[in-house]
């Protein structure tokens, strides 16, 4: 597994701290909580802006190696698919890489759906906690909010990945944790008609993440371009606010002309 890919928490430090606990805080929290308090705290201070380039490059680094690493493993099981055809059944050395990759692949899964989660969450708590940002107009579809459309995007993945494993025979149970994939492969090893199955079944859902992290790809990077400009337009205002203020205070005060005076007029 590349370096990258540990998880998604450390790729999104800073920029969306807040939004993985702002998903069990209520919307009326508010400031009271510690999380807003510090999101409120780095766009005060103008800072955000540059964190969101950084953060979404991070991010995005993150998804295209997923998607590499989805892709290797998709290469590798049509090799042992091959082999499979020409033995019985594969050697318990190679059916143990078999299972390794087939383990890294769930692991991908949840990588992407972990990514999802995070950026639903920071667009939830941007509308919640900002006005203009809640009324900002974007390409999605039919007004659709970056965090439905995550939510969507999870859901669609999820379901196409049942299918896929209803398909063999499978559900989405066995394959939902690293004990139990291990467990179902354990017991898929023992025929040929098995670890055919495991390797026909991996080898789809390999290569349907090649694809939906492509397409994550382009939602995030769609989300944090429209994030950018919002916070750029935010900094932008308050910049111009605080130029008018020190030009109203700073102003000169014109003295009275020597021979006039201020006397009543009535």
């Amino acid at each position: 597994m590349p370096h990258g890919c540990s998880t998604s928490t450390n790729l999104l430090a800073g920029l969306l701290a807040a939004a993985s606990i702002a998903a069990a805080i209520p919307a009326q929290a508010g400031t009271a909580t510690g999380a807003a308090t510090e999101w409120t705290q780095v766009l005060n201070n103008g800072e955000l802006v540059s964190l969101v380039g950084q953060s979404g490059e991070q991010i995005q680094n993150q998804l295209t190696q997923i998607s590499q690493l989805a892709q290797q493993i998709e290469t590798q099981l049509n090799i042992y698919q091959n082999l499979l055809q020409n033995t019985a059944t594969l050697p318990s050395h190679i059916w143990g890489d078999v299972e390794s990759d087939l383990n890294q692949l769930r692991s991908i899964v949840d990588q992407g759906q972990s990514v999802s989660f995070s950026m639903a969450n920071a667009d939830d708590l941007l509308q919640q906690r900002f006005q203009s940002y809640a009324n900002l107009k974007t390409n999605l579809p039919n007004a659709a909010s970056f965090s439905s459309t995550y939510e969507t995007w999870s859901d669609t993945n999820r379901d196409t990945i049942a299918s896929t494993l209803e398909g063999a025979s499978l559900t989405a149970d066995q394959f939902d944790g690293e004990e139990s994939t291990m467990s179902s492969l354990r017991s898929m090893s023992e025929t040929a008609d098995g670890q055919m199955r495991a390797l026909q079944v991996g080898h789809q859902i390999a290569a349907q993440q090649v694809a939906q992290m492509q397409k994550l790809r382009g939602l995030v990077s769609q989300q944090m371009t429209m994030m950018g400009t919002w916070l750029q337009a935010e900094q932008t205002d308050k910049d111009l606010a605080q130029a008018r203020r020190e030009k109203f205070f700073n102003a000169e005060v014109k003295s009275i002309p020597e021979g006039q005076k201020m006397e009543p007029r009535w």
